[in-house]
């Protein structure tokens, strides 16, 4: 089984300032923050109040859940990752 350190050149890097990667991990962290304090009102609001529940807003309530799930799962890795300046989860990560 062949893995991606046989494979010479598999995943070409660039040289990147440091001050990049902490620039790129900040703006993440604060898309994260504001993706899921917003995405949380929406929800709470939508729960609420009654009159908001309409089938017509069950699509934006599916699109407000799902974005929540994204900020919450993927905003910590990659400003993990932003801050290490490398992956830091391992191969099966």
């Amino acid at each position: 089984k062949m893995t991606v350190q046989d494979v010479p050149d598999a995943f070409p890097t660039v040289d990147v300032p440091d001050h990049a990667h902490y620039t790129i991990g900040i703006v993440i962290l604060i898309v994260g923050i504001t993706g899921t304090l917003g995405n949380s009102l929406v929800f709470y609001a939508f729960c609420r109040t009654r009159s908001l529940q309409t089938p017509a807003n069950m699509l934006i309530i599916n699109l407000a859940i799902s974005d929540l799930l994204m900020s919450i799962t993927q905003s910590p890795v990659f400003f993990t990752n932003s801050l290490h300046k490398r992956w830091v989860f391992g191969e099966k990560g």
